[in-house]
């Protein structure tokens, strides 16, 4: 089979004209239709001199919905989380492919990525360091959101003859609807979400994590890898091949090993910068808070720092876009709940510890030395913030960078697969070429200039919000019913625990 992907590649590669003919061509047809989406789709409000996406505001309202409607779930339900994934009320006989740790570790692994590293010096650069704060509280809000999508994604399954699972939005917008009498709406949003979040997973999730790979190779290569897209392009699709081919079973078995690995290997490096930083840790902490609540020297002030914060944390942790509950359908458990508790770790991982990390690297260095980024931004003001103290600092940043790219394609291959076997069924042939397909846009990622293609891709996946938001909000008793039938019987005894 890898063979075959490789001969493949070999031939799409050979069928490719001139690279700058092809973006030309690939950019001249897709830049009128990604200008509208975007208009359409990051539509802004302007707000006492800021200016407010209404996608961020409906992913934000719907948060505050629905941490108030749990009772504050994502407060409450932290140290249950912390004992499912550890293994306490696991039961091997329960139907499913994976465990919880490991559905945790697909799901994180999708979304901790580039963004983590440069989107958060984007966000400071643009929002001051009061950024960081309201990105922290969105990252907070976000876990409430991942405890009913994922909860929804175990509950509506679907279950296949070969004991393998498929769940997600389309399940649960779909049959959910359907249960409340509105069957050919369901089945609408449910197709609607499928081909959503089949083209994003082409784009955003493979394309442009394969061309930040390969960009972050060349800087450190000096430019020595100038023209050899293509070969990083088919290393990096023979691996992920390998490792998707086997579906979620070994996708998991890989991210449960490399999202903690690639998790702790950043965040030791960060906090060691931070702790040489050491005596600038309270003025990185004030601005921060100053930042938050006066927004000075920010576009729209502290309102300004707000919108940036909340814009940033909904990118990064992609609560209430509905791709994490594709990942958690799929874990071993008759309770759907407890999928939901375990979700809820999610932004905690991603935003709250890994962003707010990055975030006080950058703040420490910019109280000790305002210039030492220059004109740089993103990855490259974050590369910057750690060469102050390491200057070889790039090249493990860049293995990171590779890492968190990998991570997320294999991740995002998976939740590509779930829209393409709901469109058109679950035969093995099928899935095969789709994930031969897979690997040949993660070639083709690394070789063109992305351009408006990833524009659209990135509107897509954030228009699929608005359904699943929608069906979260009709669907939110019947979470609210669960937790409280499943905390009943956990404090009645009658859920066993394992742990010994």
């Amino acid at each position: 089979m890898i063979r075959f992907a490789l001969a493949l590649a070999a031939v799409f590669l050979l069928a490719l004209p001139a690279h700058a003919g092809i973006d030309d061509t690939i950019n001249s047809f897709t830049a009128p239709i990604a200008t509208l989406m975007g208009q359409i789709v990051f539509f802004k409000i302007p707000l006492f001199g800021a200016e407010l996406p209404v996608v961020v505001l409906w992913l934000v309202a719907g948060a505050v919905f629905f941490t108030v409607y749990l009772g504050f779930v994502n407060l409450r339900g932290f140290g249950h989380a912390i004992r499912l994934v550890r293994g306490d009320y696991a039961d091997p006989n329960d139907a499913g492919e994976v465990s919880h740790f490991q559905a945790l570790a697909t799901a994180v692994s999708g979304t901790v990525g580039i963004g983590n590293i440069g989107g958060v010096a984007v966000a400071v650069t643009v929002g001051g360091a009061g950024a960081t704060f309201w990105l922290i509280v969105a990252g907070f809000l976000g876990m409430s959101t991942k405890f009913v999508e994922c909860t929804l994604g175990v509950k509506y399954r679907t279950e296949n003859p070969d004991g393998s699972v498929s769940g997600g939005p389309m399940y649960y917008l779909n049959k959910g609807f359907a249960e409340r009498g509105m069957p050919g709406f369901g089945k609408v949003m449910g197709t609607f979400y499928a081909i959503g979040i089949f083209i994003g997973a082409l784009g955003i999730g493979n394309m442009f994590q394969a061309n930040q790979a390969y960009v972050q190779l060349n800087n450190v290569a000096g430019g020595r890898l100038d023209g050899f897209g293509w070969l990083i392009g088919i290393i990096l699709a023979l691996v992920v091949f390998a490792v998707i081919i086997g579906g979620i079973k070994s996708i998991a078995r890989v991210t449960e090993k490399i999202v903690p690995f690639m998790a702790i290997f950043y965040c030791v490096f960060a906090l060691i910068v931070i702790f040489m930083n050491f005596p600038h840790i309270p003025g990185a902490i004030a601005n921060i808070f100053d930042g938050a609540f006066t927004g000075e020297g920010v576009a729209g002030g502290a309102l300004g720092a707000l919108i940036i914060g909340f814009q940033r944390a909904v990118f990064s942790n992609e609560a209430g876009i509905g791709s994490a509950s594709i990942a958690h359908s799929a874990v071993r458990t008759k309770e759907p709940v407890t999928e939901g508790y375990v979700s809820l770790l999610e932004p905690f991982i991603d935003t709250i510890v890994i962003c707010t990390i990055t975030a006080l690297v950058i703040g420490t260095t910019q109280v000790a030395q305002p210039d030492f980024a220059g004109d740089a931004i993103g990855i490259a003001m974050t590369s910057a913030a750690f060469e102050r103290q390491f200057s070889w600092f790039p090249v493990p940043l860049a293995f990171a960078g590779v890492m968190f790219a990998f991570s997320t394609m294999i991740s995002w291959s998976y939740y590509g697969l779930k829209g393409w076997t709901y469109l058109f069924g679950e035969g093995q042939i099928g899935q095969t070429f789709y994930k031969v397909l897979y690997c040949l846009f993660v070639v083709l990622g690394a070789v063109v200039q992305l351009g408006p293609i990833l524009d659209i891709s990135d509107a897509l996946v954030f228009l699929i919000c608005v359904p699943n938001i929608l069906g979260m909000y009709f669907l939110a008793p019947i979470v609210k019913a669960e937790m409280q039938s499943y905390m009943a019987r956990l404090k009645s005894g009658e859920i066993r625990s394992y742990a010994h």
